[in-house]
């Protein structure tokens, strides 16, 4: 559950994350807007041409243009971003819940998995130990070795393991919601904070939204990230993990969105403390948090189009048709 700005993505430990394309019905927020076509007059191609083309550049003097014709009013709304200390009772009085534990990655999904597993094998062990004669022998050793061969997997080819954990975690039944609004948390912050965004996948294994910025990605690269941009680049980190605590008690989606954060402040000069990344962190919470209460109607109407694989100008119609009409209605 994490958002690319086209650096290699890493394998996370914990793939808690909530890839989709499920079966089973998800119970996402009462919103039922669909994606609604541009305000007469307001031409998309142009911007439909830079998002097919991967050009960052492109798609980002396409917005601007149509946020100077009255259209794209939301994008890049919330160009001031200035980090400031922070507390945990500030995050809990936000709504943030169990603020304390954010940072402390979940291993749900995980036990769930290696105790079904070992549960499994054992109970079939057993089973199997009563048949008759050399089967009663073997059988169960060959069943009980299962549980050996995963954990070897996982030692050796942690990717393997992970991809089985992130299937099995579909058992959740907040699974795909908690995905949805992860990752529309990221979309929804890029697009507000002036981010250009490419692409995004709800899919197993491949979860993220696709913010490549060619200009950060040389500050980035170079290590010369400064407080504006890393701030800008911590809000963003942090949406996926905000979205999670203003709903649910545990946070399940944050150690990729964590590690992604880690790796900007790696790259940022000068070099922050422990003291300051952890306040960056905490204010990057509160401040994502904030803007996702402020857009509640476009997060949750953004979570449902995402669902049905609307395309990247969908969800950004998406966002300015309900942005449009709550204002009107307000």
């Amino acid at each position: 559950m994490a958002y690319s700005l086209s650096l290699p993505k890493p394998c996370y430990s914990q793939n808690f994350h909530y890839h989709h394309q499920r079966c089973f019905k998800i119970n996402l927020p009462k919103w039922t807007t669909r994606a609604s076509s541009a305000a007469p007059g307001v031409e998309l191609n142009t911007l439909e041409s830079a998002i097919a083309k991967k050009d960052s550049n492109a798609v980002k003097e396409a917005l601007d243009q149509l946020s100077e014709g009255g259209w794209a009013k939301k994008w890049g709304s919330q160009p001031y971003v200035s980090r400031r200390t922070t507390s945990l009772r500030e995050l809990t009085t936000l709504g943030i819940k169990n603020a304390e534990n954010l940072a402390i990655p979940s291993v749900r999904n995980d036990a769930a998995f290696l105790f079904t597993v070992v549960g499994t094998t054992g109970f079939l062990g057993i089973l199997t130990g009563q048949l008759p004669g050399d089967w009663g022998f073997f059988v169960p050793y060959l069943i009980g070795s299962i549980s050996l061969v995963v954990l070897a997997v996982g030692s050796i080819s942690p990717g393997l393991l992970q991809a089985a954990i992130g299937s099995f975690s579909t058992v959740f039944p907040d699974y795909q919601e908690r995905i949805a609004r992860h990752e529309a948390a990221h979309f929804l912050i890029a697009y507000l904070l002036g981010v250009p965004i490419l692409g995004y996948s709800l899919d197993i294994g491949k979860e993220h939204v696709n913010l490549i910025d060619q200009r950060l990605e040389k500050l980035i690269y170079s290590g010369q990230l400064d407080a504006k941009e890393i701030d800008r680049l911590a809000v963003v980190s942090m949406a996926g993990l905000a979205a999670e605590g203003l709903i649910y008690d545990k946070v399940i989606g944050q150690s990729a969105d964590l590690f992604t954060l880690q790796r900007f402040i790696n790259r940022t000069k000068p070099q922050l403390s422990k003291d300051q990344q952890q306040n960056l962190t905490r204010w990057a919470v509160m401040f994502a948090a904030s803007l996702l209460k402020n857009n509640k109607e476009s997060h949750e109407a953004l979570m449902a189009s995402m669902t049905k694989k609307a395309s990247v100008v969908e969800c950004i119609q998406t966002i300015e048709s309900v942005a449009a009409e709550f204002n009107i209605k307000y």
